[in-house]
């Protein structure tokens, strides 16, 4: 009797995810093998059961080390695995962050490890294609929405007009729509955003073509030749000089005077600074941005309220560089004295923020010899 006897060759054991320790050699290694090795390697710790808790310092170590000395197809790789993972390393996923944009796109779309202080960190440091990415980035918070909004940059504050899961609050919402008449690419996504209200819509009315016009009516029912008539004193609005006794803040108003004090008392405190300024103008105390300026910069405030009266803006962006206020913040401080100042200073000429930055001193001595000109050369519109 012939009995046949099968053999079967057992069954392999699953390759488990290499220790702590071979990583931490193959990641200090730079011969080419032991780069694909460390790579294969990482891409199977990935593929593993996430860690439980917080990572151990030799593996944090390990992963930091990697981004640090990978080649760029390596940390491509780690980028797109550890885009959802919550138990990464907070020190690599910001290095990958601020890597090539390849590379950081994945975190900037998706890691739940960025906080705010990183994002902003992005928007400061990083190329104008990780600052749409994070502007684009779901959920953002209100005060990464504020700082991309405060750049004024018109490609990123568009992406963010795009983004409606992004928390922009009201305020931030109308500095938006205010951008929009000089940023044309802002008014249809923003014509269409779910926040925004009938009264932004009626402004932004203003400035829009026939086809937003039309969409701005239907969707908030609103009576057509009110818009229109509102346009008409919008414009003469613009075109009328501003009288000394409709500002709110005329020199020598009680009112006036309690900012000139106030603007003194700062500056002998060491608060009066650039930023103590750009949010005098978003709280509308127009008297504390001209007593600020003329204080910081050592001008006259009759030199102020003349800047804030021409017919250019561009003798105040001087003022406001001389004290150090940046010049992406500019336009949206422009934006607010406008409509505290029945829509001076005009807007004739160019847009000088957009050449470039300009130290204190050019500044200074630009707003001053622009302020000392002939009255002709200053003549307002009317």
């Amino acid at each position: 009797m012939t009995v046949l006897v099968q053999l079967v060759q057992p069954p392999r054991d699953p390759v488990a995810p290499p220790s702590a320790s071979e990583l931490l050699a193959l990641a200090r290694n730079a011969a080419p093998d032991a780069r694909q090795r460390l790579l294969l390697g990482v891409i199977a710790l990935c593929d593993a059961a996430p860690p439980s808790g917080e990572l151990s310092p030799v593996l944090g170590e390990i992963f930091l080390t990697l981004a640090r000395q990978a080649e760029r197809e390596v940390r491509k790789v780690l980028a797109e695995r550890l885009s959802a993972a919550d138990w990464a390393p907070s020190a690599l996923i910001n290095v990958l962050a601020l890597d090539e944009f390849e590379i950081a796109r994945p975190i900037l779309a998706s890691s739940p490890v960025l906080r705010d202080d990183d994002l902003l960190q992005v928007l400061l440091r990083a190329s104008l294609e990780h600052q749409i990415a994070v502007a684009r980035r779901p959920n953002i918070s209100g005060r990464v929405a504020d700082a991309v909004i405060d750049r004024g940059d018109p490609i990123v504050v568009t992406a963010l007009a795009t983004n409606r899961s992004a928390e922009i609050s009201q305020d931030g919402l109308r500095r938006m729509v205010d951008l929009s008449r000089r940023i044309a690419a802002l008014r249809s996504p923003l014509s269409r955003h779910p926040r925004l209200t009938e009264s932004m819509a009626e402004e932004m009315y203003q400035w829009v073509g026939d086809a937003l016009r039309q969409a701005i009516v239907a969707r908030f029912e609103v009576d057509e030749t009110k818009l229109t008539t509102a346009i008409y004193d919008a414009v003469q609005g613009v075109m009328r000089p501003a009288r000394p006794d409709e500002m709110g803040d005329a020199e020598g108003s009680p009112r006036d005077e309690m900012e000139r004090r106030l603007a003194a008392k700062l500056h002998a405190a060491g608060q009066l600074k650039p930023g103590v300024l750009v949010r005098a103008a978003r709280e509308k105390r127009l008297g504390l941005l001209i007593h600020g300026l003329a204080t910081l910069g050592d001008f006259k405030v009759a030199q102020i309220r003349k800047a804030l009266s021409a017919p250019s803006p561009e003798a105040l962006y001087y003022a406001c560089a001389a004290v150090g206020i940046d010049r992406a913040a500019f336009p949206s401080l422009l934006t607010e004295v406008r409509k505290l100042n029945h829509g001076l200073p005009g807007d004739r000429g160019v847009s000088v923020w957009q050449r470039g930055a300009i130290s204190s001193s050019s500044a200074s001595r630009a707003f001053r010899a622009l302020i000392d000109a002939e009255p002709a050369q200053n003549k307002l519109a009317v």
